[in-house]
């Protein structure tokens, strides 16, 4: 009877023995791969730590990827022919060092100092970063587009005369339009700092801006141009010219151009804006004044023209203003006439 206890005990211990073997071995099997993997995956990191051998474009891509991606969805991308052999061609190496200079030693400096864990604050100082004056950062863009047609007149921008440059309206790495690399589209771009021309587009009578018909850009040349209009409305800067070389405004309202046998002298010396206001206003055509008359009397006055013998221009004293309410039932082609020196048809 012992012996069979004893015979049946051993037995258990050997199962027990034996379980307890193919249990270790199955959790050392399991642990194998993930140590191999830990082992791959840290001869990466060292291989990718590597950077003594970066160089040119791999050297840009090892810090500033995102902006790369970004910039490759521009037309910025491939504007560069200074590529070396061998190098794949990405947005990067086609306009990194063409806008912000050579950047050998701004990546040496950085990449030395990630190799040795430090930082070297002197690094970015070594390449063209764009966070100099106005004037600094629009000189380096238009080391290019000065010579597009739509810059010529660069050094005649208000814009650039009040220390606003290419960077505070375009974004070459984070535009939100397609055309032109805006930081925002038209005209919220605009409103952003012409405060005053805003509230006129919201006025009751206004240039459909607002609703997308037309744009700012229509009317003015952002980069610059040789319009200055100087009216009684004060001066007018950066506007466009019509396709005779005349008033903006003659663009769209060319049934107001001429040219006249007798021209409505206003119309052609002040423009359109001696009577007009131009983004919007109170009243009805944009007029300064709701009343028509006293729009007339601005100028035909004998204080403002003279004694009309001297002058030729017709005036109108007190007592016919008080009796005349209406000029332009009488004057119906108050912007020129080819009958009537008087606009009476």
């Amino acid at each position: 009877m012992r012996e069979c206890l004893n015979s049946k005990t051993f037995r258990f211990l050997v199962v027990v023995l034996i379980w307890l073997f193919a249990t270790a071995a199955v959790v050392f099997a399991q642990e194998q791969p993930a140590t191999a993997v830990t082992t791959s995956a840290s001869g990466q990191a060292a291989a990718q730590a590597d950077t003594s051998k970066l160089t040119g474009t791999e050297a840009c891509l090892h810090c500033h990827k995102q902006a790369a991606e970004q910039i490759s969805k521009t037309v910025h991308t491939g504007t560069y022919d200074q590529v070396p052999e061998g190098i794949l061609k990405t947005s990067a190496s086609a306009s990194c060092d063409g806008c912000h200079g050579s950047g050998k030693a701004h990546a040496d400096a950085e990449l030395e100092a990630e190799r040795t864990d430090s930082k070297n604050p002197e690094a970015k100082k070594l390449i063209f970063r764009f966070d100099g004056s106005p004037q600094e950062n629009s000189a380096r863009c238009l080391t290019c587009h000065a010579s597009g047609p739509t810059h010529l007149n660069s050094p005649n921008s208000f814009h650039r005369q009040n220390e606003v440059s290419c960077l505070n309206c375009h974004s070459p790495h984070h535009a939100t339009t397609k055309e032109k690399l805006l930081v925002k589209s038209q005209p919220e771009l605009c409103y952003s700092c012409h405060l005053q021309q805003k509230s006129q587009f919201n006025m009751p009578f206004h240039h459909r801006v607002n609703e997308g018909l037309i744009r700012c850009t229509d009317c003015h040349d952002q980069h610059g141009s040789g319009g200055v209009w100087e009216s009684s409305n004060g001066l007018t800067r950066q506007v466009r010219t019509s396709d005779s070389g005349s008033f903006v405004c003659f663009k769209c309202h060319k049934d107001k151009e001429g040219p006249f046998a007798f021209e409505h002298a206003s119309v052609r010396i002040e423009g359109c804006a001696a009577c007009h206001i131009p983004h919007g206003g109170a009243n009805p055509h944009m007029l300064k004044y709701s009343n028509i008359d006293l729009q007339c009397l601005q100028c035909h006055t004998a204080a403002h023209f003279g004694p009309t013998p001297t002058t030729g221009f017709p005036v109108m004293t007190a007592q016919q203003s008080t009796q005349q309410q209406a000029c332009i039932l009488c004057h119906v082609q108050i912007h020129g006439s080819n009958f009537s020196s008087y606009f009476f048809r």
